[in-house]
């Protein structure tokens, strides 16, 4: 986190900051982005396209461009099967999905929409598009999840799932993103669409029940039945998000004591506290995002929430409150490694670079492999499809894994199944996810992590992302001999777009940010606090000096 913190951090959010719906879906319709300025283009970052209506970055013109991109990408790929279409809570994915389903319906893609307009978690559809694609050669279907994920209220989003049902790779968003921006350059022309009416009505759009489908096999992928037998209290919040209906349902499905502590859905997300930089988001990793849960930590033997799209999680323990990704991560690999028979002792632990040591340390002790990637749950996805990897996790709280059986459960993230893995942690070993890690630091040393975030221009951050091991001419790293300066991730061997640099105890990585202009610094110690403070310090002027 960057060193300002706003006064309104973790406290209720001021009238003064809510957004104005009506001007937002308005500025939505209205206003037309312009391609020859780079910021208004189409993006694809690490998920899909971002943007606000207010700044021109996520607008009508962006949604058509990129549903007739998706379109014709289908075609080429002979992606003849239906495509799952779900959204978020956010205001601007209701007209996004409006805008979607004019040009899909135009195009004569068979498309499922859910029941009763109920809003879809991201790991909910590519769970649909792997329940679908089971067994099937061809006629394979792919999805949409509209949504900005835990950004804040004023963003938009918009990300392609192909038939692997994980975030599309580069290859497919380059493509997508090229043809949706040649659509921009050409007033749009070469768009197919419908009224809204008629594409709600046509023969190709269908109603899909992805609520229940979901519900029903949780059973498959976590044990309800030590949950529900070892009477665990567990509060949920969902944070306004596209989950909010799905809890209750779990709940009365398999007999859990699960008390969800706010069921409001409001685009302004006026129920949220605000989180550090005096912004609204809906991060369950952040501590002042989750003030309000942290709060009830009494109240119940574990408790969670998931942000807007359900595929990150937030845990909160009765030993130590809000849980860092990291640990949680850590006390959930060490969990499954011992508590799922069926799992292929040859299958490895996926994990991203900037992801703590402490996994790695984990990962060793119970004899497994680790699969070590560039930033992206993209890099899971096959992996995770084909079994090679059966755990998959990111620093920012998200992560899936596979069935009892060992098979594939979903190939995104799933906030749903990491929050319930807690609770079936608490049920079986007795101690909540907190206590798990402390052991684990008993055993394997105290961590120190950090990320700071700092200012920098485009032509820095391109520096960043080229930085090579040829520029780094120091052999020492806060007092210890570096071992390894990588600008391709071990696993996969994927440039990282920046660098690592690692000695035995401790390391750090700086990449540039997708999205904002600045970059980024994850570091981490074994030895203290003054230790981490070294690296970062040093780590820092590091990349000061290629500037």
């Amino acid at each position: 986190m960057a060193s300002h913190i706003s006064p309104l951090a973790g406290k209720p959010a001021p009238t003064s900051i809510l957004i104005n719906v009506q001007k937002l879906i308005t500025a939505y319709y209205v206003e037309i982005p312009d391609p020859s300025v780079s910021k208004q283009r189409v993006v694809f970052g690490t998920s899909g396209h971002r943007g606000c209506a207010f700044e021109r970055t996520f607008n009508e013109w962006h949604i058509l461009a990129i549903s007739q991109a998706i379109c014709l990408y289908r075609k080429q790929h002979k992606i003849t099967g239906p495509l799952f279409l779900g959204i978020d809570t956010h205001a601007l994915s209701v007209p996004a999905f409006a805008s979607a389903l004019e040009v899909f319906a135009a195009n004569e893609v068979d498309v499922m929409i859910a029941k009763n307009e109920e809003y879809t978690p991201t790991p909910v559809i590519s769970h649909a598009i792997l329940a679908y694609n089971h067994e099937r050669d061809t006629g394979l279907a792919d999805g949409i999840v509209i949504t900005p994920s835990h950004d804040p209220p004023h963003d938009g989003g918009f990300k392609y799932n192909p038939p692997n049902g994980g975030p599309a790779d580069l290859t497919i968003t380059n493509w997508i993103q090229n043809k949706a921006n040649a659509f921009l350059e050409s007033g749009l022309k070469g768009v197919k669409r419908i009224s809204f009416e008629r594409a709600l009505n046509a023969a190709t759009t269908h109603q899909h029940d992805y609520l229940n489908a979901y519900v029903k096999d949780l059973g498959n992928v976590i044990d309800m039945d030590a949950i529900r037998g070892a009477n665990i209290r567990m509060g949920v919040d969902p944070l306004g998000g596209a989950g909010v209906h799905y809890w209750s349902v779990i709940a009365e499905q398999y007999g859990l004591d699960l008390t969800v502590v706010n069921d409001l859905v409001d685009p302004t997300f006026r129920f949220m506290t605000v989180d550090w930089d005096g912004q609204i988001r809906m991060d369950p990793s952040s501590p002042y995002a989750m003030a309000r849960l942290i709060d009830l930590k009494d109240r119940f033997d574990i408790a969670f929430a998931c942000d807007t799209d359900h595929d990150r999680h937030g845990i909160v323990t009765k030993s130590t409150g809000l849980l860092p990704p990291n640990h949680y991560l850590c006390a959930a690999i060490f969990y499954l490694l011992q508590h799922r028979p069926q799992w292929s002792n040859a299958a490895a632990i996926g994990k991203t670079i900037v992801s703590s040591q402490m996994i790695d340390r984990v990962t060793k002790k119970l004899a497994r492999t680790i699969y070590e990637v560039p930033v992206g749950f993209k890099w899971f996805s096959q992996g995770l499809l084909d079994g090679t990897l059966e755990f998959c996790g990111e620093e920012s709280a998200g992560a899936s894994f596979a069935r009892l059986d060992g098979s594939v459960w979903t190939t995104d993230k799933d906030g749903i199944i990491a929050a319930l893995l807690a609770a079936e942690m608490t049920a079986r070993s007795k101690r909540d996810p907190g206590e798990l890690y402390r052991d684990l630091e008993h055993e394997f040393g105290k961590s120190f992590y950090k990320r700071i975030d700092a200012p920098a221009t485009s032509a820095q951050k391109k520096l960043i992302q080229q930085l090579s091991k040829q520029q780094i001419h120091t052999t020492y790293l806060a007092g210890e001999k570096i071992q390894a300066i990588l600008s391709n991730a071990p696993g996969n061997d994927a440039p990282i777009g920046g660098v690592k640099v690692s000695t035995e105890e401790g390391w750090f990585a700086a990449r540039p940010s997708g999205t904002e202009d600045i970059y980024r610094i994850y570091a981490e110690s074994f030895k203290g606090e003054d230790h981490l403070q070294q690296i970062l310090t040093q780590a820092q002027k590091l990349i000061s000096d290629t500037f």
